[in-house]
């Protein structure tokens, strides 16, 4: 059994980082919804701007906000303004589908997939 990239939203700018909220990311449902995320699903978040990658959970968040929001103990590690890229993966036993990858602008607004 293998893991393998199964989606990814790219260039995505973070709008929020809640220390108090209780872990997560939010993301706007909309482009869960392109990027084939489930709520509460596992996703790994690498920050562009400074290196860092975290592993936490996705809660869904107003469709066409743009909202991108860490939360909790990420947020000390990602802040507003940061540029991220969010990934999820799948395990397979045999060859790997072709991820699904979205493109965001400044807005986290979807531009295009990739």
């Amino acid at each position: 059994m293998r893991q393998f990239l199964r989606s990814k939203i790219h260039k995505a700018i973070v709008t929020e980082a809640d220390v108090r909220y209780i872990g997560s990311i939010t993301i706007d449902e909309t482009l869960m919804n392109l990027a084939h995320l489930s709520e509460y699903e596992k996703v790994l978040v690498v920050d562009n701007t400074n290196g860092e990658r975290v592993e936490t959970y996705v809660i869904k968040g107003e469709p066409d906000s743009g909202t991108i929001c860490m939360n909790g103990a990420a947020a000390h590690r990602i802040k507003k303004g940061d540029e991220v890229i969010i990934m999820a993966f799948e395990w397979s036993e045999g060859e790997p589908s072709k991820p699904i990858n979205i493109l965001v602008n400044e807005q986290n607004r979807f531009v295009k997939f990739l």
